[in-house]
């Protein structure tokens, strides 16, 4: 079933998946879960009260109750989760994804999250094969605030801004729920109200294309920051004072700046990170850690290291003080407790990122091709059995490293492509390394 993916259920609705799908998602996940209630949160798309109905149906057929925060962000979902002692939980929402997309994320007790190889794949097995028996003694729908908690549990983090101009790009999703509540009405908003077709760029703020007019707002305003955050909130992405996008993986250096000053530990990062944060990270006291790209593996690898915080080249961002989770709204609180800091000092976002990179990196390259293994083959046989790099790491697609440059490339979970990075000590080797990658994968088009 195509909307049954690596880290949640999502793909075009009415098309991969539909209500009837999601009404058997419901019944068979407290069997799955083993649970009596679910919380149950949505995002403002179009389409998301029409699932939430077939979902809430689902589940009190089954005999669980549906604890209904109403609109949420994902994170308030996995708080909820933890805050109620909740069995399970689902988002409805297709997070960065266009308007025409939505879907679930799932989550079980604690806020744990639940992926294909920790019950996503069982759960689709109940969907196509098992019978719906209707319980005589159906659910009930319960609603619950947790948003008055969720801002008591966030209102610790709140950095003093006042000496700060800030400029924000809610881009019409779920920041809009929270934002003026943490931040106030005095920086400056964009898209600041609700809309589910998202008329002013696709909520997705890893594509610079979609941070056009925060970049604007920044410059226009004479902002210290810009701040932009996805369609459900989980991710966040910022913009320096020079009106310049942030590549993410820097960022999880920044928030290494503010834990490392008093307390040393395990740090997580996924395996498309530069070098130029790791080798930050390391000397200021992390032992740095490399694992997967995507929450539902990201979260499980922090519980088990015990690691402070980690944070991912997307603009996910976990907190061992957030059940290990992701939230862009603690990430964004963070990092402008960090600018006010430096700003402080005298010194600005630019100039301190530009201390933090050491190395000429390229992003995330993706090709759209259909034979993905094969270019994979191909660029290991090139670059591992030809040229004996340092090192190999094997868990995600291939990160292959050499003393002066290496490369990660992989599959997408979410998405039909193949994945790029690369990254040299100078912009010269950058090119001809990308440029020799490229030519091999391009053979597979």
């Amino acid at each position: 079933m195509g909307a049954f993916k690596a880290y949640d259920i999502r793909g075009i609705y009415n098309q991969d998946f539909n209500k009837e799908t999601v009404y058997k998602i419901g019944f068979f996940l407290p069997k799955l879960l083993n649970c009596k209630e679910v919380v149950v949160g949505r995002d403002v798309r179009t389409t998301s009260d029409e699932i939430f109905e077939a979902l809430s149906r689902g589940i009190t057929d089954s005999g669980a109750d549906v604890w209904d925060i109403g609109l949420a962000t994902t994170p308030m979902v996995y708080f909820a989760t933890v805050h109620f002692a909740s069995g399970a939980s689902v988002q409805i929402t297709a997070s960065h994804n266009p308007a025409k997309y939505n879907g679930l994320k799932i989550s079980r007790t604690k806020a744990v999250p639940v992926g294909s190889d920790s019950g996503l794949k069982e759960l689709e097995m109940m969907v196509l094969n098992e019978p719906i028996v209707v319980e005589k003694k159906k659910g009930t729908i319960i609603k619950k605030d947790a948003k008055t908690p969720y801002l008591a549990f966030l209102a610790p983090f709140v950095p003093d801004t006042s000496k700060l101009n800030i400029s924000f790009d809610l881009s019409h999703g779920m920041a809009n729920l929270l934002a003026k509540d943490l931040f106030g009405e005095k920086p400056s908003y964009l898209y600041d109200h609700f809309d589910g077709t998202f008329p002013a760029h696709e909520p997705n703020p890893l594509e610079e294309e979609n941070c056009r007019d925060i970049k604007a707002a920044v410059l226009s305003n004479k902002s210290d920051v810009g701040v932009i955050y996805d369609g459900d909130a989980d991710r966040v992405m910022f913009i320096d004072e020079k009106g310049r996008f942030i590549q993410p993986d820097y960022i999880t250096a920044v928030l290494g700046y503010h834990y490392l000053k008093s307390e040393k530990g395990n740090v997580l990062v996924d395996i498309r990170t530069s070098r130029s944060t790791t080798e930050y990270l390391s000397k200021h006291g992390a032992a740095v850690h490399v694992w997967k790209v995507g929450h539902a593996f990201a979260k499980i690898k922090l519980r088990e290291l015990g690691a402070i915080f980690g944070g991912e080249l997307a603009g996910h961002y976990y907190f061992r003080d957030f059940f290990n989770c992701d939230s862009g709204f603690l990430a964004s609180l963070i990092v402008l407790e960090v600018v006010a800091d430096l700003k402080k000092q005298g010194i600005t976002l630019s100039s301190f990122i530009d201390t933090i990179i050491a190395y000429a990196n390229s992003g995330e390259i993706n090709f759209k091709l259909e034979e993905k293994d094969k270019a994979m083959d191909a660029l290991y046989e090139r670059f591992v059995t030809q040229d004996k790099p340092e090192k190999v790491l094997d868990f995600d697609g291939y990160r292959i490293e050499f003393p002066t440059w290496w490369f990660n490339v992989r599959k997408s979970n979410t998405e039909p492509y193949l994945r790029l990075v690369v990254e040299a000590k100078s912009n010269e080797e950058l090119q001809e390394r990308t440029d020799a990658l490229t030519a091999i994968i391009k053979q597979f088009n």
